[in-house]
């Protein structure tokens, strides 16, 4: 069952990234007084009084400097609102309202989705009498708050998760199907490569980015194995500017891999590796599902080299070294099988557990060959277990957990990947204190 999502609007520098930060419960969004400092991809899971929700901060969001500030904002608000269940709109309570405010709630008015103006920086009593003055926006009740110092944070996420809708029911397919998400930038080729895999124009086809509006759930087999194939390409709207399209990639990206195992993360071969694509396959890797990279239109690639295309990936995205590559034309059908066997075996490798006594085996190997010191002490590794899969999740519990780097962690990775290969998916280490060693620190 997918997770609800709260989406962070509001003009830069109203502090969304140190709300972003609180709600997550770690310090993940780069803050900085500069306006649009947030560059990076950010969402995360989050929990409030037993509740969970996807968090997302739409500060990581103004990628293109062409756009005008502004529109890009009100263009933000039109995603939030086309693709999140509840909407915390920012504003600065120690500058009083601004005209872009006024913008961003000239398109949330009249909306039926919950919003909540979040007055940011009302850290005493006076600035909190003072956050009245937003009432005049007219979109939802005001909360003044301080994201840096969690004044008044609480009574905010208790009307938020009071609103949030209940969750919908997953459909129930086959135990053993295989749900994999297409995503990917918009105009990537991603309902052309659902029609070649499924062989029928099930889903538009157009050049015009965005024209599917809705995720689409499709069920098809091969090689007596059922596939549930999410497309989730994004959403074409009048007005549009540049820019917006990445808000919405990163909406539907988050809401399919909440329901999928593997990621296709299709790139458009003819137009080069983009940020983008970078960006999506963040998402995948950060949500720990396994994950394959598509390189599509193939075709239109005439004098370029697989190879050279293919460590051009590699050097720009080590993040996800694990994902295979598979160059394909949903054109001409080229590859397109090859990107569907690759999926599955990722699935399966997302899945496959390691017996505990070869799991010690090869890590008490692995440090026995390559010892580790840091601060002047030995590391010493105790046991290990592996605690979950999707995505093999492995628990280390050693003499002190201060003393893993996390070169050494990689170096255990890559010690595990030579017995087993786990192309196609993460590995996840959980580094804990020994029960001898913590009885006696």
């Amino acid at each position: 069952m997918s997770k609800p999502i709260v989406a962070i609007i509001g003009r830069p520098n109203v502090g969304k990234s140190t709300l972003f930060n609180r709600l997550a419960g770690k310090r993940i969004a780069v803050v900085e007084d500069t306006p649009g400092i947030t560059r990076d991809r950010i969402y995360a899971e989050a929990e409030w009084n037993g509740r969970e929700f996807v968090v997302v901060d739409t500060g990581g969001l103004l990628l293109d400097e062409r756009d005008p500030l502004q529109m890009e904002v009100a263009n933000q608000a039109r995603a939030a609102l086309e693709q999140a269940d509840a909407i915390i709109f920012m504003v600065d309570g120690t500058s009083g309202l601004n005209p872009a405010d006024k913008d961003i709630a000239d398109v949330l008015r009249g909306s039926s989705k919950p919003i909540f103006i979040a007055v940011n920086k009302c850290d005493n009593e006076a600035r909190e009498r003072e956050a009245g003055e937003f009432y005049e926006l007219g979109v939802g009740p005001v909360y003044p708050i301080s994201a840096l110092n969690g004044r008044m944070v609480a009574d905010l996420l208790d009307a938020v998760v009071r609103a949030l809708p209940e969750r919908d029911e997953e459909p129930v397919y086959d135990e053993d199907a295989v749900k994999i998400a297409i995503v990917g930038r918009p105009n990537v080729g991603k309902s052309s490569l659902l029609n070649t895999i499924l062989g029928e124009k099930r889903a538009i086809v157009s050049d015009i980015p965005g024209t599917t509006r809705d995720a689409i759930d499709t069920v098809c087999k091969r090689n007596d194995r059922t596939l549930v194939l999410i497309d989730t390409a994004g959403i074409r709207r009048p007005g549009k500017v540049q820019g917006t399209f990445e808000y919405y990639t990163v909406l539907r990206a988050v809401r399919a891999m909440e329901r999928a195992d593997v990621a296709m993360v299709v790139i458009d071969g003819s137009e080069g590796l983009c940020d983008g694509d970078k960006r999506v396959a963040g998402l995948a890797h950060e949500a720990g599902r396994a994950c394959t990279l598509v390189v599509n239109k193939w075709d239109l690639c005439k004098g370029k080299s697989m190879k050279k295309f293919g460590e051009h990936i590699r050097k720009e995205m080590p993040f996800i070294d694990y994902a295979p590559i598979v160059f394909t034309s949903a054109l001409t059908g080229m590859g397109v099988a090859n990107a569907l066997d690759a999926a599955i075996d990722a699935a399966e490798n997302h899945a496959l557990r390691i017996p505990t006594g070869e799991l010690n085996r090869i890590l008490i190997d692995a440090v026995t060959s390559k010892p580790y010191s840091r601060k002047g002490r030995d590391l010493r590794l105790r046991y290990a277990t592996m605690v979950r899969v999707k995505p093999p999740t492995i628990a280390l519990f050693v003499n002190d957990p201060d003393l893993v780097h996390f070169s050494y962690l990689r170096y255990l990775e890559n010690q595990i990947r030579q017995h087993y290969s786990y192309e196609g998916t993460p590995i996840v280490f959980l580094v804990r204190a020994a029960k001898k060693e913590r009885k006696t620190q």
